[in-house]
């Protein structure tokens, strides 16, 4: 019988628990073992605590044997990005300032998890306070790419993506606001969903302020790992509604049929799109026609009108916590707020109002846009992943990488599912994409999903190189 239980999927590692063929302590110590080597040179996991994880993986395996396992998942190691709530751990957001900030409870979806059996592995790094797309603590520190230490792992959900990749974890959870738990995806090869407004429920209780209009609107929680199978049961566990979260809901993932017809966005507007990355994003179109659907490569509706409301929308929330924050921010991640701050006027009670009246134009001609195609599949990153630092080399190199995230925007802004999987390596690099569909709709964007990495197959877990 194989030790390496961290090579399974998370799917696999619960059935192999629920029938006898492994424990969760077995298959926690496992992990333990492959966070043990490998990440000295990657600086995923930024806490753990083996003795308390295993205490819990062997709880887990007392309430198997006398209730039967709570979910698809009972057993199964996760890893919690350091802005989530943990119980007894601190909820760091990356900052010096916060090392100490400890959590009295868990959030939402680590208290779902645990009710569905999960057992909590370990806390993943993120930049600070989660504003850049690159996984650069001042407390944490860097955390690098395993498939090619010298480029960004993304973010802020970097330090979850390296630690999936590299088969420290099976499962993660992390957070989205511009890409936070897509970026990462794309650059370490794995999977991962954003849900829709109202999926996942939101809810720390070591929150400087309540949650503020803008993230309310373009926040939710999300779902990491390896195989999209996985993703599905992830969500499927933490989704639902909770008293801290009066946005949340309790409705069934799947839905009606709808007609399987898919705009297909290899090289959006308003920026460059690297060869690879259409690449990927036209074999994507391929496994979905060989799979039965009908894909049609197209422009995207109100593109710049929706880019230009998140940045607006953003920048104006930014303001607000920027007095609290950017003087407990690291040099980078100031600086990187300093290079972009620019980019947009100052946000007034006018500008704002009109911001959220362009919302609703765009969404609006979003919909009707979705109804004749309710799936959308482009890339998460227009870009391959850069070097470390690029991001605030000059105002050039910060601009470039705006540029490059820019399609993540339309699911932030408008509360959509987003769905990503790889498409393979190319140049030693993997490439991926993005399924995006309508609001409440994630079953669609994981089964299109799904069925692309079917075409494609699962490339991770690897060694860090």
């Amino acid at each position: 019988m194989s030790t390496e239980w961290w090579r399974l999927s998370a799917v696999e590692l619960g059935r192999a628990i629920a029938t006898g063929e492994t424990s969760a302590v077995e298959v926690a110590e496992s992990h333990l073992e492959r966070i043990e080597q490998v990440n000295g040179s990657l600086n995923a996991i930024v806490e753990l605590r083996p003795d308390e994880v295993v205490a819990e993986a062997a709880r887990a395996d007392r309430d198997l044997k006398s209730s039967g396992p709570r979910s698809a998942l009972h057993g199964v190691p996760f890893t919690v990005k350091v802005n989530i709530d943990v119980r007894g751990y601190a909820t760091t957001e990356g900052v010096v300032a916060f090392a100490e900030r400890i959590a009295m409870s868990d959030a939402p979806a680590v208290e779902k998890m645990r009710a569905g059996g999960g057992v909590v592995l370990g806390r993943t790094n993120m930049p600070d306070f989660g504003l850049r797309i690159h996984t650069d603590s001042s407390l944490h520190g860097l955390t690098k790419n395993p498939w090619d230490s010298s480029v960004t792992a993304g973010g802020s959900s970097g330090g979850e993506g390296a630690a999936i990749a590299s088969g420290q974890s099976p499962l993660g959870l992390g957070n989205d606001i511009g890409g936070s738990v897509r970026n990462p995806a794309y650059c370490n090869g794995i999977a991962s969903i954003k849900p829709g407004v109202g999926r996942i429920p939101e809810g720390n209780e070591t929150s400087l302020l309540p949650r503020l209009m803008h993230q309310q609107l373009l926040l939710q929680q999300g779902v990491m790992a390896r195989d999209i199978r996985d993703v599905r049961a992830g969500l499927q566990v933490a989704m639902g509604s909770h008293p801290r979260d009066p946005l949340a809901v309790d409705l069934p993932l799947d839905g009606p049929a709808v007609a399987r017809r898919v705009a297909l966005v290899a090289e959006p507007a308003y920026g460059t799109t690297d060869p690879e990355v259409a690449e990927g994003v036209r074999r994507a179109g391929s496994a979905l026609s060989d799979a039965g659907y009908e894909v049609e490569e197209v422009e995207i509706p109100a593109f710049f009108e929706t880019m230009l409301t998140w940045s607006e929308l953003i920048t104006a929330g930014g303001m607000i916590f920027a007095e609290q924050s950017q003087p407990l921010m690291g040099e980078g991640g100031r600086r990187f707020l300093d290079l972009t701050g620019g980019l947009f006027p100052a946000p007034t009670h006018e500008s704002v109002q009109l911001a959220f009246a362009a919302f609703e134009q765009a969404f609006t001609t979003w919909n009707a846009f979705m109804l004749q195609y309710p799936y959308i599949v482009g890339p998460v990153w227009t870009h391959r992943p850069f070097t470390h630092g690029f991001d605030i080399e000059s105002p050039e190199s910060a601009l470039k990488v705006i540029e490059t995230f820019r399609f993540v925007l339309p699911a932030n802004l408008f509360g959509l599912p987003a769905a990503c999987v790889p498409t393979g390596v190319i140049n030693g690099l993997p490439t991926g994409i993005q399924v995006i569909t309508r609001r409440l709709r994630e079953d669609l964007a994981l089964n299109a999903a799904e069925a692309i990495q079917d075409a494609w197959g699962i490339i991770t877990p690897i060694d860090p190189r």
